[in-house]
Formats: structure tokens, C-alpha cells, sequence
């Protein structure tokens, strides 16, 4: 008997279960759920505004979700985390899903990707928890916060000791990106923890000491 193809949503749902305790978190069914609707809705958008570079549903999951999800156990039940540079809301929205008591506010310069990111917190239910600020993130006062995060900024090495001295009331940084990355904090004299990113060899999470 022929096995029935899955959806693009049930192969994502399938890795996100598969590997989320690789990468040390365990959703449950409600969190689950809200993923997969995030996931559907970043594919129903990602050809007009081209969010996230195209791949396959398990990819998504794991390269995108779960890597933002390793975030969480660094980010406190109710914290305050600032996201530059949100675009797909990646890893802001996930980390948005597995601790519905924080709060964030969301920076992204393209207004068309704005609007995504207002739909897709409205389409979640967290835009009580959550505002995007439509605006590159060095034009703007920065917000009080625990955390900030940033996953994809233009020239983001570059960007960073802007973006450090940008954030200089806010303790914690979470920064992903590869040894490009590294180097340019090691430069800056910066005190960061690496943590490798599961099945990956090039990507890491740097949590870095701001104070």
C-alpha cells in the first residue's frame, strides 16, 4: 500500500517533534500548534517578501525554530527581550510561543515585513505581548529590556558595536551567527558563552555579558 505523502505542515510537525529535545526544549501540544500555524503562515508569505530563504518543512523546523528555541533557556519567564532585526520573526516569535510571559518589542526597517510581523503576533495571539517598531533600530531610543536578541542584520559584524553601544542598558545579548561572528566579539573584547548549535557545525548562539 502506497504511505500517504504528509503535508508541508505534518513534516514539519514531525521534525519539530523529532529534535526538539536535541536542542533542549520540549514544546507541548498548545505550543506545537501555534508553531505549526507560524510555520504555515511564513510560507504563505515568503514568496511576495522573501523572509526566510526557501526550504523544506523539516528545515524550517530545525534550522529556524528549534535553533530559536535555544534561546529560551536563557531568557526568564517574564523578561523583556528586544529584537533587531526581526524579519520572518526569527527567533523573537518562537521564544514568544514557549514563554508567553514575556514581553517584546520587535525592530524591523522594511514596513512590508512589519506588516507581516503585526499579522503573524495577531494571528498567535501575543499582540498584547508584543510591538514592532518599523524603524532601523539606530534611529530609534532604545527600549528598557532583559534580553536582546538578533538573528539576521544586514552586515551584522559590521553593524555590531553600533548595535552594542545601542543596547548599553540591557544586560544580556543573544546573538546568533558563525565564526564571522566570534571574531568580531574576541575583536571588541567582549565576554560571551558559545554554544554550538545542535546539527550544525558553522552555527552558534553567543550569549553575551553587556554590563
Amino acid at each position: 500500500m502506497t504511505e500517504r505523502k504528509l503535508s508541508p505542515r505534518d513534516e514539519f510537525d514531525k521534525a519539530l517533534a523529532a529534535h526538539a529535545s536535541v536542542f533542549g526544549v520540549l514544546p507541548g501540544d498548545a505550543e506545537r500548534a501555534l508553531l505549526g500555524d507560524y510555520f504555515e503562515f511564513v510560507s504563505s508569505w515568503n514568496e511576495r517578501l522573501h523572509l526566510v530563504a526557501p526550504c523544506p518543512p523539516a528545515e524550517f523546523a530545525t534550522r529556524h525554530v528549534l535553533e530559536s528555541l535555544a534561546a529560551a533557556r536563557f531568557v526568564k519567564e517574564d523578561a523583556t527581550v528586544v529584537d533587531v532585526g526581526s524579519g520572518a520573526g526569527l527567533p523573537v516569535i518562537p521564544l514568544l510561543v514557549a514563554r508567553p510571559g514575556i514581553k517584546a518589542v520587535l525592530f524591523e526597517s522594511s514596513k512590508k515585513k512589519a506588516v507581516f510581523l503585526r499579522e503573524a503576533l495577531s494571528r498567535l495571539g501575543r499582540s498584547d505581548a508584543a510591538r514592532v517598531v518599523a524603524e532601523r533600530f539606530e534611529k530609534t531610543e532604545p527600549p528598557a529590556a532583559d534580553f536582546l536578541t538578533c538573528r539576521a542584520l544586514e552586515r551584522f559584524t559590521d553593524a555590531l558595536p553600533q548595535l552594542v553601544e545601542w543596547a548599553a542598558r540591557v544586560p544580556t545579548l543573544l546573538l546568533f551567527g558563525g565564526a564571522s561572528l566570534r571574531l568580531r566579539l574576541n575583536e571588541m573584547g567582549m565576554s560571551f558563552a558559545t554554544k554550538r548549535m545542535p546539527e550544525s557545525e558553522s552555527r552558534f548562539l553567543f550569549v553575551v555579558s553587556n554590563s
